[in-house]
């Protein structure tokens, strides 16, 4: 069975190329534009990994994984966060909310696919 992967972010452009990587790497990815529909989706079923991207309108990657961190079937599913802001505050305040890890954008295939495996601590031959 596929590792499912939800990937919130508010750019089409960026959901859809994330969810070509993840699919490609062999993962089920489920897309969400803003953290209203993630947390509907969320309600519905427990990924095995969320994907943040920080700056959405409303709501950010870094308000929506504290939200995350307080549902209770949510509290161990690691999380990624991705953003165009790589500075320390940002990645600092993305840890302190509860995310596992933080990838600056733009992100490579290969890093962002190795990197979702390790945290679901795969290796390649457990494709």
């Amino acid at each position: 069975m596929k590792r499912q992967i939800l990937v919130v972010d508010d750019e089409v452009g960026a959901l859809t190329l994330i969810g070509i990587m993840l699919e490609r790497g062999g993962f089920e990815v489920q897309k969400a534009r803003d953290a209203q529909i993630a947390l509907t989706m969320l309600g519905e079923y427990t990924p095995d990994l969320i994907i943040l991207d920080v700056m959405m309108p409303g709501m950010d990657g870094i308000e929506l994984c504290g939200v995350i961190r307080q549902r209770e079937p949510l509290r161990k599913t690691p999380v990624l966060i991705l953003s165009a802001r790589g500075d320390a505050e940002s990645i600092i305040r993305g840890i302190e909310a509860g995310a596992n890890d933080y990838l600056p954008k733009p992100i490579l295939h290969h890093d962002l696919v190795s990197k979702v495996r390790s945290m679901l601590g795969q290796t390649s031959s457990d494709m």
